[in-house]
């Protein structure tokens, strides 16, 4: 089989935002080591004419047209062209609507985006998100009086991707990193000790993971930041800091994020005590 040295195109049409065939697309060309292929997205997709100006872009490159359309008249108008080119086409939701609209006797939606219903929960997510984002790691410590909750504790506790499964949850969270040669922003001693989590670890295991990140960066790991008498200094500190807080503090050795995180959504839920 010809192997083309251009570097694929990948034309993603959609009468919504596109995410979905970008996601499916992506999953695809990592089976071909093909992760470098070019996205671009067409989304919003409206009438016609701009389905043809796709095939026109199209013609000449090295490209596949990857497509979700759910409004029927623009679905019929991508077939048609498709049958007058010879660039490859993919109908990534056509064939399991049809299976769906088989099995349950039912005819589909039809509406564009239906899976991103802009509701009030979907915008309160993308909120805590970009929130969680910007208040990651101690970046901007005003964000802390903003906070629903607030993670404290040395590196590698698991505090950032506690603060993205919290947030995906439409939970507004900050994390602030604790370091013996840095004092806590004065902002995290006026907030309610409620509304901050403390986590702490087995200095063992931290040692391990702490290894393990400085393998991945390509470092050496006989760095003070693997150190035993380190890390011991690190949690006696960031034990005195949650101490004079009062807030509650989580054991987070050996256990999922996602056991971690439900615990907390618990507690702020339903008021629980540790």
């Amino acid at each position: 089989m010809a192997v083309s040295s251009d570097k694929p195109i990948v034309y993603i049409v959609s009468d919504a935002i596109g995410d979905t065939a970008e996601f499916v697309v992506k999953a695809v060309a990592s089976q071909f080591n093909s992760g470098n292929a070019e996205m671009r997205r067409v989304p919003f997709v409206e009438d016609k004419l701009q389905i043809k100006a796709v095939f026109k872009e199209a013609s000449g490159c090295n490209a596949i047209i990857a497509y979700t359309l759910v409004v029927p008249e623009l679905r019929k108008v991508m077939e048609e062209e498709a049958a007058k080119h010879t660039i490859p086409t993919a109908d990534i939701l056509g064939s399991l609507m049809e299976a769906f609209s088989r099995v349950t006797c039912k005819e589909p939606h039809q509406e564009p985006g239906r899976i991103h219903r802009l509701d009030q929960d979907y915008f309160r997510r993308v909120a805590a998100v970009e929130f969680a984002v910007k208040h990651d790691d101690g970046k901007d410590p005003r964000g802390l009086l903003q906070a629903n909750v607030i993670l404290v504790g040395i590196s590698r506790t698991s505090k950032t991707p506690l603060s993205m499964y919290l947030a995906h949850h439409g939970i507004m969270v900050a994390n602030l990193p604790l370091v013996p040669e840095v004092e806590p922003p004065e902002e995290l001693f006026w907030i309610s000790p409620e509304k901050i989590i403390g986590l702490i670890i087995d200095p063992g295991q931290l040692r391990e993971i702490r290894q393990e990140r400085l393998k991945a960066l390509g470092l050496e790991d006989n760095a003070s930041y693997v150190a035993v008498e380190r890390i011991e200094e690190e949690l006696a500190y960031a034990r005195r800091v949650m101490k004079k807080i009062g807030c509650a503090v989580f054991d987070v050795s050996n256990k999922a994020v996602e056991e971690v995180a439900n615990r907390i959504i618990q507690i702020i839920k339903g008021g629980e005590k540790t």
